[in-house]
């Protein structure tokens, strides 16, 4: 199936108008819960067409950057469809970066205003007091203290104007950024167009979650990254939902709350959040939830995770594989079709391949290979960046970076990140495989694992271990228990016990920072 078999966007086509004509005659609907109130389908058009109107009111001109940084909540969702309606480009980023990395997307996206969530706004003064940015508006989003000299507060901007007219965008031109999570070098800024929005929440959204209006949704993930901005906007905004925000952290313990006090039907969040869920005294019965599906992703969901969750709410975890370069999942499992362990087969609407590393495609089964997407929703580029844009995005194919297997039924299953991958007595393991099975030992919360270079100069496999609390298990005991379901060589010659493993603002285990502390170790014994 191509996605063709969907119908695709005019060729003039603005994401924010079309949102407004899809729920046009839903004025009284919920759409939006946070933590200050609701925000109905009527008042959310209303505030997007003032806003859009506002900014164009400021001089701000189309395709012209701005900074989007906040806290989940309903002034997120105004600022990025008002600044799409408007044909402004909000430049989406992480709400726990630091002031050094914001004065570094300010200067590389040459934003020309910031909106910011007030309790963000000490960082982002800090960014832009080191200068080399074009910022010339300042909004702020839920202010308590009095504002700085000229800035303007979020809710007054937008009510000073009449709704506005939308920008007549094309859909291939450049809506919003992304910028990707920079664990290899700087952040990239990675350039998305108003229709992707689109594709991914008629190919995902629709057709394989089958989101209803009927449905309340709430995302663990946040809208700043590409996951959680499908999950808690265009998605359920696509089909008339109801999307509960949370602007705090997702602990067990805050999105427990948000699960009984609002019953979403359906829950977005990542590996990391449901196993520490499954560990947490507080998890919810399953009478005291509305679920009726879950969903997982940023790093593969371990079998023992979606087993365990499913046996105590009765509801699958439908886990798959995105990323911020093709804006959502495109490989996943589908309700009534979940093989834990494995990530699924093809969204319908898109291709992939797994090549080897001659670059020729790999039409045998449970082969390692690297994977590569061909979609509607592939990014334009890197901004500034156009050799590692070429390497991506190469034609019609964007490359993931991951490698996966495939087994004969059609079944992909996650082998690990290229540069995480080990060769071990010349043979590829995938440290995903160890870790997933250490994690079915029940003393193990979490693992990573990593190549460390023994005394003879060869790579071996070390696991880094988190116990559950009050738990014990000793390195033999560990060794033993994943010789027994993995091939030999596969099994960790080395455990080291910690209490935290280091991550990413997404959940996702960096394992790199493990490579570093390893490879600190190696220069001192020499």
């Amino acid at each position: 199936m191509s996605h063709t078999d969907t119908a695709a966007p005019p060729e003039r086509f603005n994401f924010a108008r079309h949102l407004i004509a899809l729920n046009a005659g839903r004025a009284g609907k919920t759409a939006l819960i946070d933590d200050a109130g609701t925000l109905t389908y009527g008042q959310l058009a209303d505030q997007v067409q003032r806003f859009s109107a506002a900014l164009q009111a400021l001089g701000l001109k189309r395709e012209e950057r701005v900074l989007l940084l906040m806290h989940d909540c309903s002034d997120w969702v105004v600022s990025f469809l008002g600044a799409l309606h408007a044909g402004v480009v909000p430049v989406c980023v992480n709400t726990l970066l630091t002031a050094k990395d914001y004065a570094y997307m300010l200067a590389d996206s040459r934003a020309q205003a910031a909106f910011v969530s007030a309790a963000l706004l000490p960082t982002l003064q800090t960014a832009l007091e080191t200068g080399g940015h074009e910022v010339k508006h300042l909004i702020v989003s839920r202010a308590k203290d009095p504002l700085p000299a000229g800035a303007h507060d979020f809710a007054a901007l937008a009510s000073t104007q009449a709704p506005g007219q939308d920008a007549d965008t094309h859909g291939d031109e450049p809506a919003f950024w992304l910028y990707s999570s920079g664990s290899t070098g700087a952040p990239k800024g990675t350039v998305h167009t108003q229709s992707s929005l689109y594709w991914t929440a008629e190919l995902y959204g629709k057709a394989v979650l089958g989101l209803k209006e009927s449905d309340t949704v709430f995302s663990a993930a946040k809208l700043f990254f590409a996951y959680g901005l499908g999950n808690g906007l265009s998605f359920p905004l696509s089909v008339g939902a109801s999307v509960v925000l949370m602007a705090e952290r997702p602990t067990p313990q805050a999105t427990f709350k948000r699960m009984v006090d609002h019953q979403p039907t359906v829950f977005y969040g990542a590996p990391t959040g449901y196993g520490g869920m499954l560990a947490s005294p507080e998890l919810p019965l399953r009478s005291a939830v509305a679920l009726r599906l879950c969903s997982s992703a940023g790093e593969a969901l371990p079998r023992d995770i979606g087993e365990r969750w499913t046996a105590h709410f009765g509801c699958q975890i439908i886990d798959g594989i995105g990323s911020t370069e093709m804006l959502h999942i495109f490989l996943s499992n589908r309700p009534g079709d979940v093989r834990y362990g494995t990530t699924g087969k093809p969204v319908p609407g898109y291709e992939v391949q797994l090549r080897d590393e001659d670059g020729s495609v790999i039409t045998g089964h449970n082969m390692i290979g690297d994977l590569y997407i061909q979609g509607p929703s592939a990014a334009l580029l890197y901004w500034n960046n156009r050799a590692k844009s070429r390497d991506t995005f190469q034609g019609a194919w964007t490359k993931s970076g991951d490698k996966y297997t495939r087994d004969p039924d059609g079944y992909y299953t996650y082998a690990g990140r290229n540069d995480d991958m080990l060769k071990v007595s010349g043979i590829y393991v995938s440290p995903f495989e160890v870790e997933a099975t250490l994690v079915q030992h029940p003393a193990v919360l979490e693992a990573a694992v990593i190549g460390k270079t023994d005394d003879d100069g060869l790579v071996k496999t070390k696991a880094y271990v988190v116990l559950k609390a009050g738990a014990q298990a000793t390195e033999a005991e560990l060794q033993a228990f994943v010789k027994e379901k993995l091939a030999p060589y596969k099994y960790p010659r080395f455990i080291e016990f910690m209490t935290e493993l280091p991550k990413t603002a997404t959940g996702k285990i960096q394992r790199f920072k493990l490579r570093e502390l390893e490879n600190q170790r190696l220069f001192v014994r020499r």
